[in-house]
């Protein structure tokens, strides 16, 4: 496996030319003191830790693993000693309320530094993702007494949290859980069983927070009647010293496909009289606080798509331009480099586009999270938050889904080095395949675009940011490079797609939502693949703009235009075909009875 090296440049230009940081983020209130040298600074020490630490442990853990010892979860050689450092340097608290110890930098940032942790070692960066819900949910609806006891240790990192939602019976039908939650003074007693917990136990902090959901006696059915507790694995006094153990434990560890250093446990709560545990929100409205904990965690699983395809693509690259086979197929008699052959090309071109345009997209769903908390107009802030509601599916399943497809192309240009798992090629593919898994499917992220983010409001969220999208043809129409015109001609009928497909979900879901939602999946995709042009697009047109200005690194600008065009060549060509199986493709998805499957 290669060594990982931060795509700063990359990642700085999609800051500053892409959404604007510094013209645009950096200017909120709160947010003065990101300044251009600040924000080097943080990328360039995150790059630092993120391959130097974090990635040499990524094979390491991967072979290891997590393992369950007498009750307690050791993780593999160097990760304790690597979370502690994180820990020191005081990553975990980058974007959170300096009140309770964050740094209060904005989000778009925090985003691109998180990539590095998760490009370096994804089983690493799954426990601050958690946490970083965690912190969330409790900072969004915990009373003040457990934000006091408890964010200041969450934001740093030196507790960690968790999500507890899943059980045997249940799985994604969350309102088919039995976890039960009595009242017992100011507290509730937890009892139930969870499943696949990411990092529900291990030896990294000194406390875990778990953050639970259950019913009560008396609740309604379904996900009406669930609530949410903070339940912590060691029980915390008034004073915010640690007081004995809570009725909480890891039963067992799952053995996964990838992602092996994280571990994955069943949780037992309550099997000694109930676990203690506090509410969050108020009763019977669990799903409502949840829901800010999951939202949080399936854009960071975006970014988990986007930083794996990362690590991969570097890979790959390094392996085609050592790799000797074959002589060119122009003429000659000389192996060359397999980087020379048009269809080593072709997969590594597919890899570095798709790899660029998720990571526009996620730091553009960042700064809208910046915008939505920051702005001081509360128009600005309501547009804002429309956007990241909008997005959060999108972001989701389209990031993982192709997170998934460049990870498989990446053994495909290792040939059959990358099957065999002394390359490492092939963690990369196996750690990325829960990602569609994780924090929803991707085909229940698909019904949400449709049913909660389209069909609710009319359309009218998702019909204001086509029109936004239609803007940049005004711009794209005054500039002359050589592949903006192509850009331009193929983004603006790829949107025209966009839009059709979405007038007719609109029109067919209130009377057939069976038929809607058999191109639910396919309308995410053309969501996903028209919005990442459209960023691409942008991205194009401010590497034209600083190559013609002189104004930075000219070979890098060449290759950012060359790469948008290569995406609006092979993807954005797409969207015509996927706005037809949305609209034209769904009559035969139910049309069969079960026994004639």
């Amino acid at each position: 496996m290669t060594v990982y090296s931060a795509p700063i440049q990359d990642m700085r230009f999609v800051l500053d030319q892409v959404i604007g940081f510094d013209q645009e983020i950096a200017t909120l209130p709160g947010y003065e003191e990101s300044t251009p040298d600040l924000v080097d600074a943080v990328l360039e020490e995150a790059g630092k830790l993120a391959g130097e630490v974090l990635a040499p442990l990524n094979q390491v853990g991967d072979r290891q693993g997590s393992v369950l010892e007498n009750g307690v979860v050791r993780t593999p050689d160097g990760f304790r000693e690597a979370y502690q450092q994180f820990v020191e340097a005081g990553w975990n608290a980058l974007p959170f309320d300096p009140d309770y110890g964050g740094q209060g930098l904005p989000y778009a940032l925090s985003t691109a530094v998180t990539e590095m942790w998760n490009a370096a070692n994804t089983s690493f960066a799954l426990c601050p993702l958690l946490t970083q819900g965690a912190i969330e949910a409790v900072g969004s609806h915990g009373t003040q007494v457990l934000k006091d006891l408890y964010l200041g240790k969450l934001v740093s990192g030196e507790w960690t949290g968790t999500m507890n939602l899943t059980e045997p019976q249940a799985g994604s039908d969350v309102g088919a859980l039995r976890t039960k939650a009595v009242k017992d003074g100011d507290h509730y007693k937890i009892t139930g069983t969870k499943i696949f917990i990411t990092w529900g136990e291990h030896d990294c902090a000194e406390n875990i927070i778990h953050l639970v959901l259950a019913r009560l006696p008396d609740a309604p059915p379904g996900t009406k009647g669930i609530s949410l507790f903070l339940v912590p694995k060691v029980l915390v006094n008034p004073d915010g010293s640690l007081g004995p153990g809570n009725d909480v434990k890891c039963a067992s560890l799952e053995h996964k496909l990838g992602i092996h250093a994280s571990p994955t446990c069943v949780m037992s709560f309550g099997d000694e009289g109930g676990a203690i545990g506090y509410l969050i929100g108020e009763e019977n409205n669990g799903m409502a606080c949840m829901f800010t904990m999951m939202n949080s965690a399936r854009i960071n699983v975006g970014l988990m798509g986007l930083s794996t395809a990362e690590r991969a693509w570097q890979q790959a690259l390094d392996y085609a331009k050592q790799r000797v086979q074959s002589a060119d197929i122009a003429g000659g008699r000389e192996p060359v480099t397999i980087i020379q052959h048009p269809d080593v090309r072709r997969m590594l071109m597919t890899m570095k586009s798709q790899t660029e345009a998720m990571r526009a997209l996620l730091y553009y769903i960042g700064g809208a999270m910046d915008t939505s908390r920051r702005h001081p107009d509360a128009e600005v802030r309501e547009r804002a938050q429309g956007v990241v509601d909008l997005l959060t599916p999108v972001v989701k399943a389209w990031c993982t889904d192709t997170g998934c497809e460049i990870t498989s192309i990446g053994i495909q240009v290792h040939g059959g080095m990358g099957f065999v798992e002394e390359t490492g090629a092939a963690q990369h593919f196996r750690d990325a395949r829960i990602h569609p898994i994780y924090e929803g499917t991707n085909g229940i992220q698909a019904n949400d675009l449709l049913g909660r983010k389209l069909l609710r409001d009319g359309g009218a969220n998702a019909k204001a940011f086509i029109a936004g999208m239609r803007e940049l043809d005004n711009v794209l129409a005054s500039a002359n490079g050589q592949h903006l015109p192509v850009i331009r001609t193929t983004l603006i009928q790829a949107i025209g797609e966009l839009d059709a497909a979405t007038d007719w979900l609109l029109e067919t879901g209130p009377k057939d939502i069976h038929l809607a939602a058999s191109g639910a999946a396919h309308y995410l995709n053309l969501f996903g693949t028209v919005t990442a042009g459209w960023l691409m697009a942008k991205a194009a047109l401010a590497a034209d703009a600083g190559s013609r200005e002189g104004n930075g690194d000219a070979r890098f600008y060449e290759a950012k235009v060359t790469t948008a065009r290569f995406f609006a060549d092979q993807f954005l060509t797409r969207a015509a075909a996927l706005r037809r199986i949305v609209t034209d493709g769904g009559e035969t998805v139910m049309a069969m009875t079960e026994d004639q499957f």
